[in-house]
């Protein structure tokens, strides 16, 4: 699966999940050629944290970004047909995802593909508590929600980790196919 974010993000501590999956999107599934679905909380973070190295220093690192999350959350489908999911799938989402709670930090849309990614803060007494992700396309729905103590400049690094996708920062965001296809020129 693709997952290319622009995401604009300081240092800032993150902690607890207020944002719940819309039950709606379990029928989804169904149409779906791939789906993935990551619910792990804090003792299950911590325990998966303890089959990384201390001695790779990659691994120590994702450690170390690990140790205080209290939970990471992924609904991911993609689909073989355009179109096989309704804007309103998302709605009841993005209505949790409103002020003065959260404020949407980054919205990046392309008319011309269809795709959309959005990135939400949720505030608390001047501090973040919360990141959501939605990313849409028109064969593709993520979702992600991380919760827990974390600086959001090393959100990239937990790209790959631990169910988190792979994000890709950058203007010039292009899939594999577009790169291999320059690197064999």
């Amino acid at each position: 699966m693709k997952f290319a974010i622009p995401v604009l993000l300081g240092i800032l501590p993150l902690a607890g999940q207020d944002i719940k999956m819309p039950a709606n999107l379990d029928r989804l599934e169904a149409k779906a050629s791939e789906v993935v679905n990551v619910q792990l909380d804090g003792a299950l973070i911590q325990l998966a944290s303890r089959f990384l190295s201390d001695k790779d220093p990659d691994e120590a690192n994702v450690k170390r970004l690990v140790g205080g999350l209290k939970g990471i959350y992924v609904k991911s489908f993609e689909f073989d047909e355009r179109d096989q999911y309704n804007k309103s799938d998302v709605e009841e989402l993005r209505a949790q995802l409103r002020a003065p709670a959260w404020a949407r930090i980054v919205g990046a849309s392309s008319k011309k593909k269809g795709e959309n990614s959005e990135v939400y803060l949720k505030t608390e007494g001047g501090q973040i508590t919360g990141l959501a992700v939605i990313v849409t396309d028109p064969k593709e729905l993520t979702i992600i929600n991380i919760v827990g103590s974390i600086r959001p400049e090393d959100i990239r690094d937990l790209g790959g980790h631990m169910g988190i996708p792979k994000i890709d920062i950058g203007p010039d965001k292009k899939d594999k196919k577009d790169k291999d296809k320059e690197d064999d020129k």
